[in-house]
């Protein structure tokens, strides 16, 4: 369906209520449903979301097999070599005591060996036989099923693909995965005072969330379509600019989320019959943030036009919808103590970009509302409730630049 928006606002949108920050997340997590499952083959799963279980469809590994280079042997040495085993190969006769083969590592272990000798403990005599310590039953083989028997849950629905769980797919057998796809999300960046390239003209400023919100969107477990430019004026042009992007899931609005002149989001929301899942937030900076889904199913997520601010929005918001829609859970944050010289803002969650190690995390300077160089030098975002102390605990929402 295409829900067509009126090209002016006819009433002014009621006042919103703050929702505190860590609620504000957990809002936009449970709002979201995720796409129907599909299944598609493993070299296009990465970055996608389990839609099922991942279970071992053999044991892992299938069969015993050497953890070292060196001598598979039977009873007790002297050994008498048997046969030469590589990974891959095969041997069908069985081993009795005083016997050996040599094997190298991956290959599976003949019947009746015992142990694996490694390489460097053993002697070769003159005649050939094996001679070196009893290894005690079990040494050096990886029994069949240690790491997973058949059947064993691998990874649970919701976890995000990446490359070890692609590997860990094909080792249990598996060609295919079931997953949810990634949302698509439009951009839509708003302001009449915005130049796109070099320095910006007098009275004007650099845009600088048009580059950064693909790659954020991305990092939030997006898939962006694209970043388009939207003038303040003429009222309406923002309508149908949410408009014009009708295949995606979720439109991003940079600016145009507070209540001034020029601010055209809220008064779209209202004209459009939209549902509010969170309107403003009680945090600083980035407040007023909006988070709504038109009638057409398609999400709204209302960030800040001042770019430190609407990347805090964006980890408030965007991250936890994105996450929902995926089918992954809202991961807990970490708790860490925090340092530096900050005051918590009275009555608000205040968002500070941190570098952190395992000590704690540390302030990095440079975060006002509209400036980035501390987001770009830190790798988390600490919320400090209104009664943080310095050194006093906080969560962390990890950025990484």
């Amino acid at each position: 369906m295409v829900f067509m928006f009126p090209a002016t606002a006819t009433s002014p949108p009621a006042p919103p209520t703050a929702v505190p920050w860590t609620h504000a997340r957990v809002l936009a997590h449970g709002a979201a449903r995720p796409s129907p499952a599909r299944t598609v083959p493993l070299r296009a799963a990465a970055g996608l979301t389990l839609a099922g279980d991942l279970r071992a469809r053999h044991p892992l590994p299938a069969f015993d097999t050497a953890a070292m280079d060196g001598y598979a042997v039977a009873g007790r040495g002297p050994w008498r070599v048997r046969a030469a085993l590589r990974a891959g190969g095969t041997w069908a006769d069985t081993l009795n005591a005083g016997e050996c083969v040599e094997i190298s590592t991956g290959a599976r272990l003949p019947a009746g060996a015992r142990a694996v000798l490694p390489l460097e403990s053993a002697a070769v005599g003159a005649d050939g036989s094996v001679a070196g310590p009893l290894p005690p039953p079990g040494r050096h083989v990886r029994k069949a099923g240690e790491d997973a028997p058949a059947g064993h849950r691998l990874a649970p629905a919701g976890t995000r693909i990446g490359p070890a769980l692609l590997g860990l797919a094909a080792s249990g057998g598996h060609d295919t995965l079931p997953v949810h796809a990634g949302p698509r999300v439009g951009a839509l960046v708003t302001g009449d005072e915005l130049d796109q390239s070099g320095i910006p003209r007098p009275g004007r400023v650099r845009d600088a969330l048009g580059p950064a919100l693909p790659a954020l969107i991305a990092e939030l477990g997006g898939r962006s379509c694209g970043v388009r430019h939207v003038p303040d004026r003429p009222a309406g042009g923002l309508a149908a600019a949410v408009q014009g992007w009708h295949d995606v899931d979720v439109v991003v609005v940079a600016g145009s989320t507070s209540v001034g002149v020029t601010d055209q989001l809220r008064r779209l929301l209202d004209d459009a019959g939209a549902r509010r899942v969170v309107d403003t937030v009680a945090c600083r900076p980035g407040h007023p943030m909006v988070l709504a889904q038109l009638p057409d199913g398609r999400w709204v997520v209302g960030l800040p036009g001042n770019p430190y601010a609407a990347l805090v929005a964006a980890h408030t918001l965007l991250g936890p919808l994105l996450t929902g829609l995926s089918g992954r859970p809202l991961p807990a944050l970490p708790h860490v103590p925090v340092w530096g010289p900050v005051r918590p803002a009275r009555g608000r969650t205040r968002l500070v970009p941190v570098a952190w190690d395992s000590a704690g995390a540390r302030i990095v300077g440079g975060h006002g509302s509209a400036f980035l160089h501390g987001a770009a030098m830190g790798d988390a975002l600490a919320a400090l409730a209104p009664d943080w102390a310095d050194g006093g605990p906080a969560p962390l929402v990890l950025t990484f630049g």
